[in-house]
């Protein structure tokens, strides 16, 4: 298939496509007589896994890495496996800090109307004060002069 018809298959662009070859993150992609890439299963599938890595956080470069281990003749399962884990460790941080900005949030909406009225009040009261020390300062520089 050519590339316009593997981007409509996967989801991603003919361009994110072209970038994923020039990064090495798909395998080169044979060409036809004239010049047009065509487009396996192989490559479909590597596409797709490269865009659920990326849509997990993974950077180019560890998926790179990722990629070359997975490429190569060896067994480096375990440093495939320890990449995904980092990976998945960034992905669990990220999820705890957006929870916690989640439960913020309910908390604030779940509270509104007390908070609104306490920050009000104290807004208020911060007002009143600044308002009090600008008098009293120039009432000072008054009677300086």
């Amino acid at each position: 298939m050519n590339i316009k018809e593997a981007s409509e298959k996967t989801g991603v662009s003919s361009a994110a496509i072209r970038y994923y070859e020039k990064e090495s993150l798909i395998p080169a992609i044979d060409r036809t007589e004239v010049g047009n890439r065509d487009i396996d299963d192989r490559i479909i599938r590597r596409i797709r896994f490269v865009t659920q890595m990326r849509a997990a956080g993974m950077s180019i470069e560890n998926l790179r890495r990722y990629i070359e281990l997975f490429d190569a003749q060896e067994d480096n399962t375990k440093e495939q496996k320890a990449l995904l884990q980092e990976q998945l460790a960034v992905m669990e941080e990220k999820r705890d800090d957006l929870q916690a900005a989640i439960d913020h949030l309910n908390y604030k909406l779940n509270h509104f109307y007390d908070h609104m009225e306490t920050t009000e009040a104290e807004l208020r009261q911060l007002e009143k004060q600044h308002a009090e020390k600008l008098e009293s300062t120039e009432q000072a520089d008054d009677e300086l002069k």
